[in-house]
């Protein structure tokens, strides 16, 4: 008996190793013919899977699913899981002979790549470790949304595929927000509770993590031009109520994660996606729809900021932690951006280096640990100070890029293939709703925000993408497939037209 469970756990390891093998080969095979479903599984995880312990009581946390493999291979290994996905997504389409969709992004992440070399080799003459140099608290993790933003792009480039991504967004936003509600209404909320765990603020959650609230602000964009666009399209009924449950839902769940910067982003995002209706229809739901968010958001704020210590009332209560009286002379928040503002002053060309630390973060009381000095609350300040102005320059270039792509499609979708609208006008309002976060908040060096902002940064390209490939696909003179024709219509006041359906 011994000696078969000294073999049995001598041979784990070896079974451990047969297994993956299986699992990559398997693997292989189905993203060489159906990438996309290799993307599903990669998105779920990002879906689902929690990226922070912070604000949790807990003594046994383990190494999150983000970090797991990045002590041997610089990087997560579900980074490069991802990457194997996208060389099988890029070899199936040259099989087929498909030349990649356009991206007007591709040249700045090719800029952040060779960016990322350069403070490389700089490290290797500084005697700087290349697990240092490379760490995602420098800007790593920016390179790795380019070949997410390729995969998404290779994987979902028919109208089908997309109108299958949108749906799947749709429906996973809806199950974490109805997850998040459950478990707030009858279990205490997210544990990560930094409000009431370490801010003595007796509040329960939905969700800490800003990732969940961006998910459900995804599939709110998605339902709402389903619902309330101009160009309806024929749709099954069951679509319709999952359509106005995630309205209900995600609307519910961001509101009750009490996070300030959730809370000013969702507000942006729904800016985002009321722009896409019509003036008239613009007005109804203004009138009928933000009454109730503004309460919403209004009663959260008053419980929150009420039990918070140093919050004066009014406006500035949204801004506390900013001001002087509760941490004496100066905010620690201030403080921590005045110190890496002045470092960024004094390497105004080069910055700091990705490894860097600013000086004086000892002064900062969450500076601790491995990691202090290594990030600050603001992501464009974070990278101006590793990357100096080149990645100042860079960063305001990319944002420049996807804007300039996502105007006119915006509007060309909307009369030209309004099935695709939806999954373009996410992408859009999941970056609005990151706004805030990126101005004082840490997304860069976190692996699951950075691909949840690469999410919203494909969504506009692979709409636009599935609607030029039907174009091609289609024959001319042949109608529209059964899902994406308008339904019957009458004229509005005001000239547009506003359908209605079909006996």
């Amino acid at each position: 008996m011994q000696n078969f469970l000294l073999y049995f756990y001598t041979s784990l390891p070896f079974v451990a190793v047969a297994l993956l093998s299986m699992l990559a080969i398997i693997g292989i095979g189905v993203g060489m013919v159906r990438p996309r479903y290799l993307a599903y599984v990669y998105l779920g995880v990002f879906f689902w899977a929690n990226s922070t312990s912070y604000g949790s009581l807990s003594l046994l946390v383990s190494a999150g699913i983000y970090s797991r493999g990045s002590g041997l291979l610089f990087f997560p290994l579900l980074l490069w899981c991802m990457l194997g996905a996208w060389l099988c997504a890029r070899v199936s389409a040259s099989f087929r002979g498909e030349p990649a969709p356009a991206c007007n992004l591709r040249p700045w992440f090719l800029a952040w790549t060779l960016l990322l070399g350069a403070h490389v080799a700089v490290a290797m003459f500084a005697g700087v470790p290349l697990a240092r140099a490379l760490a995602p608290s420098g800007f790593s993790n920016i390179v790795w949304i380019a070949p997410l933003v390729s995969l998404l792009l290779l994987s979902f480039r028919t109208p089908e595929a997309a109108l299958a991504l949108a749906r799947f967004i749709l429906l996973a936003g809806l199950g974490r927000a109805l997850f998040g509600l459950v478990r707030w209404a009858a279990f205490g909320g997210d544990p990560n509770n930094v409000y009431a765990n370490m801010n003595a603020i007796k509040i329960k959650l939905t969700f800490f993590d800003i990732n969940d609230s961006l998910l459900c602000t995804l599939a709110f964009a998605i339902a709402a031009v389903n619902l309330f666009q101009a160009v309806r399209v024929r749709r099954a009924a069951i679509w319709t109520v999952l359509d106005w449950a995630t309205l209900a839902a995600g609307a519910a769940c961001i509101v009750l994660s009490y996070r300030r910067s959730a809370w000013i982003g969702f507000v942006l995002a729904c800016i985002v996606v009321m722009l896409r209706f019509p003036p008239r229809r613009r007005l109804h739901i203004a009138l009928m729809g933000l009454p109730l968010l503004a309460l919403g958001v209004l009663a959260a704020a008053f419980r929150r900021l009420g039990q918070t210590k140093g919050a004066g009332g009014g406006l500035s209560s949204l801004f506390y932690d900013m001001e002087s009286r509760r941490f004496g002379a100066e905010s620690e928040r201030v403080l921590e951006l005045k110190l890496a503002l002045g470092d960024f002053i004094s390497h105004l060309f080069t910055g700091i280096g990705s490894w860097g630390r600013y000086t004086g973060y000892q002064h900062i009381s969450w500076q601790t640990g491995q990691d202090a000095g290594l990030f600050l609350h603001s992501g464009v300040l974070h990278i101006a100070l590793k990357a100096g102005l080149p990645g100042l320059v860079l960063l305001g270039c990319t944002i420049w890029a996807f804007c300039a792509f996502v105007r006119p499609v915006l509007r060309t979708l909307a009369t030209l293939a309004p099935d695709m609208l939806g999954l373009a006008t996410a992408g859009a309002a999941g970056l609005a709703f990151m706004l805030p976060d990126l101005l004082i908040g840490t997304p860069f060096p976190q692996t699951r925000t950075t691909q949840m902002l690469a999410l919203c940064l494909a969504l506009p390209y692979v709409a636009m993408a599935a609607r030029r490939a039907g174009q091609t696909v289609r024959p001319a003179g042949l109608p529209a497939p059964a899902h994406t024709q308008a339904l019957p219509h009458r004229a509005s006041p005001a000239g547009v037209p506003v359908h209605t359906r079909s006996p």
